[in-house]
């Protein structure tokens, strides 16, 4: 059952930590042409002559890009932090970032300086790095099997949140005007504070405190805390053996995570639905649903009231899923969602080309955006990161952790970077990229990734060597029998009751 304890554990850290994530994605559209303004000036003022529009465009495409690498350096450093510092300390150790990067940002016009925003923009990436790894990792670590997905997928919904929040204060009414920015880009701090000041009366990760710490009786306490009851044997047996076979193997390193043949599928699982997430045109989707709603006839005005209506959108679908996830499992998430983005870019890549010679085509295409963001929301977004927790076991989940957050960073990078080129060559074309982007990743969940809702993380092993064609250690056969039979008898007479 979901304690307390557990659904404050999981606000606050997807609050403080998930929610920064979404707001620094979109807080910098709404008021982008106050802050090139604002580049302008300073530039006139120190150079005595304006910006050439060449280096004005580089200045702001660094300002964008700049966070996503930012998040690719903060996925390196994921593995050493969290192995060093537990999960939780590294999540308080990670708002150290946020704080001075909103400081930054919130001073910058005050100190007449755009490098300061560019660098921040870099600090804030990394913070996000650390946080889209961390959040789910620890709080996948203490879901009970039968909240992991609901609870492994508060961490995205908080991000959608966060989208929404900034394109609601960004609204040029609120403080996406002249005067506004500084603040709306300093706000992100806030969240930082709260956490700093209430996270560390949660406990540490029980896995990391038995399995790598060696600490039984504090991840007892912590198990007993977060579940509500004192008899905790079957887990913290569970933990034993999963820590016994663990042992055989080592630490597993990035280096080793390539090499090691009992982790090929998952590893490659990985990789795949991250670049699916990211390489399915989310983000080129919601650079452009400003353009193709003005192409729709939506007046200037109205265009950002509808991108806040999208971010809405986007919110209540991954609620849904939450939701859903534990019912319906991670599988046909991912395969529903990227089935609607594969349909919703082919036919928006129609509508697009044939919108001039028919006017109703604009109206199909906002219909497009709607089906893919919908689609997005419920799979593709939220359900990767909480399949990496659930297909690695302790010792190789945070070097996967590293390599699925350099992958979703870098995508996302280069999306952000090349999708501008792509439009100017390709125009509606580039869509039909992003379809067969979905349809390959779709085969390869469909032929590949197993379900995973509601199993043991040794259950999930178990699966997955088989698909690695490795042996199952016959300790880890035995641990199924014993843990499961506990688990299934305790079920029994819960269901009795």
């Amino acid at each position: 059952k979901m304690t307390f304890l557990l659904a404050m554990v999981t606000l606050i850290s997807a609050f403080g930590s998930s929610f920064q994530y979404g707001y620094n994605v979109s807080v910098i559209n709404s008021p982008a042409p106050y802050m090139q303004d604002f580049y302008n000036l300073t530039y006139m003022e120190r150079n005595k002559k304006p910006m050439e529009s060449n280096f004005q465009t580089l200045l702001w495409s660094l300002t964008v890009s700049m966070f996503p690498l930012g998040g690719f350096f903060g996925s390196l450093m994921v593995g050493p932090l969290v192995d060093k510092c537990g999960r939780k300390g590294t999540l308080l150790i990670n708002n150290a970032f946020s704080l001075v990067a909103a400081i930054l940002m919130g001073t910058s016009e005050v100190a007449k300086t755009f490098e300061v925003i560019i660098l921040s923009r870099v600090i804030m990436g990394i913070y996000a790095g650390l946080a889209s790894n961390v959040v789910p990792m620890y709080l996948g670590e203490m879901s009970p099997r039968n909240l992991r997905g609901a609870v492994g997928i508060m961490p995205q919904l908080f991000i959608t949140i966060g989208i929404l929040v900034a394109q609601i204060l960004g609204l040029n009414s609120i403080l996406g005007n002249v005067k506004g920015w500084p603040v709306l880009l300093g706000l992100t701090g806030i969240p930082s504070l709260i956490q700093l000041l209430i996270l560390p009366f949660f406990p540490e990760s029980p896995r990391y405190l038995l399995i790598q710490k060696g600490n039984e009786e504090q991840a007892r306490q912590a198990l007993q805390k977060l579940r509500g009851w004192d008899d905790v044997d079957d887990e913290i047996e569970e933990m034993r053996q999963e820590d016994r076979s663990e042992k055989e193997e080592g630490h597993i390193s990035v280096f080793n995570l390539f090499t090691v043949r009992g982790l090929r599928w998952q590893l490659i699982s990985t990789i795949v639905m991250m670049m699916g997430q990211q390489l399915s045109g989310i983000n080129a989707v919601f650079y452009y649903a400003d353009r193709i709603f003005l192409s729709a006839g939506v007046h200037k005005n109205s265009v950002q009231y509808v991108t806040v209506s999208i971010g809405a959108i986007n919110v209540v679908m991954t609620l849904l899923a939450v939701f859903i996830v534990e019912s319906l499992g991670r599988r046909i998430l991912l395969l529903a969602g990227f089935g609607m983005c594969c349909a919703s870019c082919a036919v928006l890549t129609l509508a697009l080309n044939l919108q001039t010679t028919l006017s109703w085509m604009s109206y199909i295409s906002i219909v497009c955006v709607i089906i893919y963001i919908i689609g997005h929301a419920t799979g593709p977004s939220p359900i990767p990161f909480v399949m990496i927790t659930e297909m690695f076991l302790q010792s190789s989940r945070p070097a996967a952790f590293m390599v699925g957050g350099s992958v979703h960073w870098l995508c996302n990078f280069t999306v952000g970077l090349v999708f501008l080129y792509m439009e100017a060559g390709l125009g509606a074309y580039s869509f039909l990229i992003f379809c067969a982007v979905c349809l390959v990743t779709i085969v390869y969940i469909f032929i590949i990734v197993p379900e995973t809702k509601n199993k043991t993380f040794m259950e999930i092993n178990r699966i997955m060597a088989k698909r690695n064609k490795v042996e199952f250690q016959p300790e880890k056969e035995e641990l199924k029998t014993v843990p499961g039979e506990q688990a299934g008898k305790r079920d029994v007479s819960q269901s009795q009751l």
